[in-house]
């Protein structure tokens, strides 16, 4: 790609969407020379071939592939999952940088078979890696990801397929044994919380239903989880070991324990070495070397610690990989390592790694927070006085750190989150005099700075004699792992430097930097960054920043990743700004001006009157669809060659290219198939459907009998006018079985607002209500917030609330594509202790608006019917016809008389 083309290029901001290779990372204007250097560069050597590759066999339908591979990826990628948690249903999909990345060890392994070094070396666009970078003789793929983009759920989605491929797939090479490896105690609790009872099952749509392709997913998938020295039993049917990685070693040093002298390596976790715990009945490494295991597959996380064959990390696994070759001469079946830095110590990347979504792409995606700096006034006021105690030479950064900090604890502590203020020094003794200095100087800190002593490379420091009793230690590893749950006592984390990996805190909201950096520490900005760039709240929420100061020399540091396309915020920071934190929206219970009893508002919430009676598929009969005949266009052969299937939204489902000797119907089919069942919101049916698509198509849709292996008929097929009547015939005919209407409801609970629960919110500009129960009042448009000012002043109503999603107040509807939707009335008025009015704003009017609308009368009669205690009214106003009449509406009683729905 040459630097015009980066002119035109539109990256992608949507983590859910398809990315196209070429189409990736942009870097910061001004920099015209970054996007050609960088695929020289920084993007490691494999993955753009590999990145074109993943992505035409995608078009292809996952061409080449096994069943049970296959079955898995439509089921992770090409349907829609949801999960409920607090009564309300979420939906759930994967980030598309997921996605690429097991697409990516699957394209691999299975259909090129590229389990070697001289077959990845096939996919080397720099032209200067050799088969001698690649010191290992097993498969061994690296995943780059960025700190916050979910590299443990790829390894979930590995360790699935792998264990299924094995059960389902004669003579597969893979295993159902499991090595999880971590490179100390965090990054184990952390993976422990995940996988101890397979909570991540709970979490992720990861096993199919039973029955999904003729496999029992569910009921098949039995592992026994094997937690550092609690060994179990081995079970022929699956295990995974999870450990710390000392566990794996084969000598008779002794592991750190809470007794000993040195218990800083204990207290988070040492860095690798040649150690091995006996105490335990049951030894892993001998587990693993031994005859219990058969095949067998190694996963490491924060793998960057494996780049030298000299170290005792990599000699394990070559150890383990030559006893397996002895005994079973297969050797390890494969290798995944998982790292947001796979770099060696001279900054080269790892040649194995073949797949990268760069930090630059998770913030420009909004999966993290985004770095914000002080500008350059904010900096000048920032004065390194000249003391020999460290406390007052660095006053100024530290006080900043603790406003910025301040603004953004007055806003989330309301929704129970508790932000962390991190401080990096020099030496421990300054990490001491620092925690000291915040105790006394700020009464919000006593008794709640947390210290961590780290080595100048980021490691625990072994070498710090520190003796204190078993109990508080014990407390205070717990309380390093502990910082983020909303019990936590503390809101500052002092440290040397901090942990280089593993420590997954999603409260940290501001880094104060008191340190240079050198070479000689090995830290990578993105590791500094990495400690507090996961998000607080999630992908919903885009408000969410991680302020970051520090002194000139740690500026330049963190600034140094502008290199690899990283782009800064910057603003005015102090006592006279306010960060772009997410705002929290709750009962404004405070005030001591508002009385929340008077203000409150009842609302009831009805069972649902419109429903999916999901009755059996089998009873479509398609020789009695009414539609107008497809008339068939003769293509010529060049047309014929490439024929790209999309879905009616435009959205982009898959390309299939056809020759001579690539004619298959089936991948059609299956398109169509699939499309109709994601746009009918069935997750289920696959099987029964098919057939009835596919002989319609042939008997049906152009009016006669066709060949549907014709090219020209395929040809045919990806026109619009075929698409669209093959979608909207089926679409209609499933739902005429499935949706009804019961004709009444009941009422199952009623919401107080007083009592809804507090929810952050993107920072948009909201007013401070004066007759609603909430703190704040935000808008959807400038029309909302308009019109909630207009009632808060009105003087004729008792209070009203804008709804939102903490709310829960919605109801179901029927939409104009034919599926159930919810819908969320847009305020809830107490006019008086008789009446509630129930309103919606609309400022350009869809084809939806209506049938919500008609839902909200219906809404209404369905309550008044059931209770007598309120009676709702239905209100519409459009915002052309408020405008019109705006000069004579003064009060709510003007707004009933224009609006009011009859």
């Amino acid at each position: 790609m040459n630097n015009s083309d980066t002119n035109n290029i539109k990256f992608i901001t949507d983590p859910f969407e398809i990315m196209n290779p070429d189409i990736r990372w942009v870097p910061g204007s001004g920099q015209k020379d970054l996007f050609q250097s960088a695929y020289e560069k920084l993007l490691p050597p494999l993955v753009h071939k590999i990145r074109k590759a993943v992505k035409e066999w995608r078009d292809k339908d996952y061409e080449g592939v096994s069943r049970t591979s296959k079955a898995l990826l439509n089921f992770w990628f090409n349907r829609e999952h949801w999960i409920e948690k607090e009564g309300q249903k979420n939906k759930v999909q994967y980030y598309f940088a997921q996605r690429e990345a097991i697409e990516s060890i699957i394209y691999l392994y299975e259909v090129v078979k590229a389990r070697d070094k001289y077959e990845l070396l096939r996919y080397d666009s720099s032209g200067r890696i050799s088969t001698g970078m690649f010191i290992e003789n097993w498969p061994r793929y690296v995943t780059k990801m960025a700190t916050g983009s979910g590299k443990t759920y790829v390894a979930a989605l590995a360790i699935v397929w792998s264990y299924f491929h094995k059960l389902y797939e004669d003579d597969s090479p893979l295993s159902k044994n499991f090595l999880f490896i971590a490179p100390n105690i965090i990054v184990f609790n952390r993976l422990k919380k995940d996988f101890a009872n397979l909570e991540i099952l709970k979490k992720t749509p990861l096993l199919p239903e039973d029955g999904y392709e003729n496999g029992n997913w569910q009921s098949d998938f039995q592992l026994t989880i094997h937690l550092q020295d609690e060994l179990k039993a081995i079970s022929p049917t699956g295990n995974i070991f999870l450990t710390n990685v000392h566990r794996i070693f084969l000598n008779e040093n002794k592991t750190p324990t809470i007794k000993d002298d040195n218990t800083l390596a204990y207290f988070i976790g040492e860095k690798p070495s040649p150690y091995a715990d006996k105490s335990a009945k049951l030894d892993l490494g001998e587990i693993l070397r031994s005859n219990k295991i058969k095949d067998l597959v190694v996963l490491n996380d924060e793998a960057h610690h494996i780049h030298d064959e000299k170290l005792a990390w990599f000699k394990n696994i070559v150890d383990i990989n030559n006893k397996l070759k002895l005994r079973y001469k297969n050797g390890l079946s494969l290798q995944l390592d998982f790292t947001a830095t796979p770099r060696h110590d001279n900054g080269a990347i790892f040649v194995q790694t073949i797949c990268d979504y760069p930090l630059v792409e998770t913030i420009k995606q909004n999966i993290v927070k985004s770095p914000v700096l002080p500008d350059m006034a904010s900096r000048a006021k920032l004065q390194e006085k000249s003391s020999d105690k460290f406390v007052e030479r660095y006053e100024d950064y530290i006080h900043l750190g603790y406003i910025e900090w301040k603004k953004q604890y007055e806003e989330l502590k309301k929704e129970g989150k508790i932000p962390l203020l991190f401080i990096m020094t020099t030496e421990t003794k300054e990490s001491d005099d620092v925690a000291e200095y915040l105790k006394n100087r700020y009464p919000e800190f006593k008794g709640a700075v947390l210290v961590i002593h780290t080595n100048k490379s980021g490691e625990i420091d072994e070498n710090i004699k520190v003796k204190r009793a078993q109990t508080e230690l014990e407390e205070l590893r717990k309380a390093a792992e502990d910082v983020d749950k909303d019990e936590s006592p503390y809101k500052v984390i002092v440290s040397v430097l901090m942990l280089r990996e593993g420590w997954d805190v999603k409260n940290v909201t501001t880094i104060v930097g008191l340190r240079p950096y050198s070479s000689k520490s090995n830290i990578l900005p993105e590791q500094t960054l990495g400690r507090g760039i996961r998000k607080m709240f999630g992908y919903d929420i885009n408000t969410e920043e991680l302020a970051i100061i520090g002194t000139p020399a740690f500026m330049d540091f963190v600034e140094s990743i502008k290199q690899e396309g990283v782009e800064f915020g910057y603003r005015k920071m102090g006592d006279d700004t306010r960060p772009n934190t997410p705002i929290i929206i709750e009962p404004d219970k405070e005030n001591k001006h508002k009385n929340l009893e008077v203000l409150d508002i009842s609302i009831p919430v009805l069972t649902p009157r419109i429903y999916r009676e999901y009755k059996k598929l089998e009873n479509i009969d398609i020789s009695k669809f009414e539609f107008i005949p497809v008339t068939i266009k003769q293509y010529s052969e060049e047309e014929k060659r490439e024929i790209i299937f999309e879905d009616l939204d435009r959205q982009f489902s898959h390309k299939i290219i056809f020759d001579k000797t690539n004619i298959d119907h089936r991948s059609v089919m299956r398109f169509f198939t699939n499309s109709i069942l994601k746009e009918s919101r069935l997750f289920s049916g696959f099987d029964i459907l098919y057939p009835k698509v596919r002989d319609f198509i042939k008997y049906y849709l152009f009016g006669k009998e066709v060949d549907i292996e014709d090219l020209n008929i395929l040809r045919n097929l990806s026109d619009v006018e075929a698409k669209k009547t093959i979608f909207i015939i089926f679409k209609k005919a499933i739902d005429k079985l499935t949706i009804a209407d019961r004709g009444s409801a009941e009422v199952k609970n009623y919401i107080k607002l007083k009592e809804v629960k507090p929810m952050a919110f993107n920072n948009n500009q909201y007013i401070t209500p004066k007759k609603s129960v909430f703190n704040k009042v935000i808008g959807d448009s400038v029309f909302e917030l308009e019109f909630a000012n207009f009632l808060d002043n009105c003087p004729d109503i008792i209070s009203f609330a804008k709804n939102s999603y903490n709310v829960h107040y919605k109801m179901e509807y029927q939409g104009d594509d034919g599926n159930i939707h919810d819908y969320y009335p847009d305020f809830i008025i107490k006019k008086d202790e008789k009446n509630i009015y129930i309103l919606e704003t609309k400022g350009r009017e869809d084809l939806d608006d209506r049938k919500k609308i008609e839902r909200l009368k219906i809404w209404c009669k369905d309550v008044n019917a059931i209770q007598n205690i309120f009676i709702y009214r239905p209100i519409y106003v459009k915002q052309e016809e408020w405008d019109k009449y705006q000069k004579d509406i003064k009060i709510f009683e003007d707004i009933i008389k224009i609006f009011k729905i009859k």
